[in-house]
């Protein structure tokens, strides 16, 4: 049924958006329904989704597969307690993780969220040196531009000056930074450009437990697109000086930057992995910390005698049903034609946005499309235009970009495209 202008209201009045204000509260647009890659409002129009629910939804809404996977599992249990207790759905999910992912990564860690995950990968790091014996490695380093996520210790591994959460940087945890990769991706690797990275590590090493970067591709730190050199030159430079490397792969895992993990386009794997978002295939909140046996026979056999982190809904089979149905769908179905098939037309549709004056740089890797203004984007303003458009585009910053479902049609991403041109060209005049 569509919301009534009282429920618009409460809301309006009441609940707390994400990263929105109480005193004078953006309008939301009532959803309905959604299915495929169109979201549909109460007022019976249907926008094409071009940031697929925060990078999430792969395989498009209301898909029969993960629907079904849900029923079946609500059915049998929906949720117990994953201390002293497992079941098939989370013993499948972390099969295929190991499977999956980079070499080497074959003990699994189930958690909440992507933010979460963040913490459990920082607190591997640090309870991992500390039943080394060496409990002054407990600090992390970190990429300027880089966003780790919202709470506590994800936020001290943001970028603290351009980042989100400067606010914050009086309470949190003291970490150090050093600036992103100069080198773009594709390009040869800039002279001295690892330069920072090494000094850091041999001048601090001794307190740094582990470096935590976002491989290849910067999310909601700058979209920027970085070399697969600098990024294999990082993993040799932490071996060299007894570092961690920690891969925040939420937002490119699962096949978002080309590679399945944007780790492989370096040819490297990271001590820590970091997973989340398309996990379940945006169904419902799901995240995972994959490690070696090394650091969690090591975390064992330290003082505690295990790794000191339980969340409540750690495990949920039906979270780990629908994202076993996720997965199995992502490798039976060919992701790779797909992906590349939106990158080149997200290459060919958004180019016309590089002759706009007000625009600074388009670029696409993946299913994933760039354009960067000069000045940033005015959200109330842009936002119902985009709507007018029927595309749903969430621009922030100076960036407006899409990373749309895999089953995407060229048709919606022309559409898509040639409104993003649209609207930036009437922002422009």
């Amino acid at each position: 049924m569509p919301l009534t202008s009282e429920q618009l209201a409460f809301d309006q009045q009441h609940i707390w958006h994400p990263y929105s204000s109480m005193i004078n509260p953006p309008p939301m647009a009532p959803v309905e329904s959604a299915s495929g890659v169109r979201i549909k409002l109460s007022d019976g129009r249907e926008l094409i989704d071009g940031m697929a629910s925060w990078w999430s939804v792969i395989h498009g809404y209301n898909h029969p597969h993960l629907n079904a996977a849900a029923h079946d599992q609500i059915d049998r249990v929906s949720h117990v307690m994953f201390g002293g207790l497992t079941h098939e759905p989370a013993i499948e999910l972390c099969r295929k993780l190991v499977q999956m992912t980079p070499e080497g990564l074959d003990r699994v860690f189930l958690a909440d969220s992507g933010s979460v995950s963040v913490e459990v990968a920082m607190k591997m790091a640090i309870q991992y040196w500390h039943a080394r014996g060496k409990p002054n490695k407990h600090r992390m380093l970190s990429l300027r531009h880089g966003y780790h996520g919202d709470t506590f210790g994800a936020m001290s591994v943001c970028d603290p000056v351009t980042g989100m959460h400067e606010l914050f940087s009086g309470v949190l945890a003291k970490q150090f930074f050093i600036p992103r990769p100069a080198t773009r991706f594709g390009e040869p690797l800039i002279d001295g450009d690892c330069d920072a990275l090494e000094q850091t590590l041999r001048e601090h090493g001794d307190k740094i437990a582990a470096l935590i970067l976002e491989p290849i591709v910067q999310g909601a730190g700058g979209m920027y697109f970085y070399s697969p050199e600098w990024l294999k030159q990082a993993r040799v430079l932490c071996d060299r000086y007894d570092v961690l490397l920690i891969a925040d792969e939420i937002a490119t895992g699962f096949g978002r930057s080309g590679k399945l993990f944007a780790c492989e386009h370096a040819g490297i794997s990271p001590d820590i992995l970091c997973l989340g978002k398309a996990l379940t295939g945006g169904y419902m909140t799901l995240a995972a910390t994959l490690t070696s046996a090394h650091i969690g026979e090591t975390i064992s056999a330290g003082g505690a005698g295990c790794f000191m982190h339980g969340p409540t809904f750690m495990g949920n089979p039906l979270a780990c049903a629908v994202a076993n149905a996720s997965l199995t769908l992502l490798q039976e179905q060919d992701w790779q034609t797909e992906v590349s098939r939106i990158e080149a037309r997200l290459t060919a549709k958004l180019s016309p946005a590089a002759r706009l004056n007000s625009v600074a740089d388009v670029r696409v890797l993946g299913a994933i499309g760039v354009v960067e203004r000069h000045e940033p984007v005015s959200l109330t303003s842009a936002q119902p235009l985009f709507v007018e458009q029927g595309i749903w585009v969430r621009p922030f910053g100076k960036l407006v970009y899409v990373m749309p479902p895999y089953v995407m049609s060229d048709a919606d991403l022309d559409t898509l495209c040639n409104g993003i041109v649209e609207v930036l060209t009437a922002l422009e005049g």
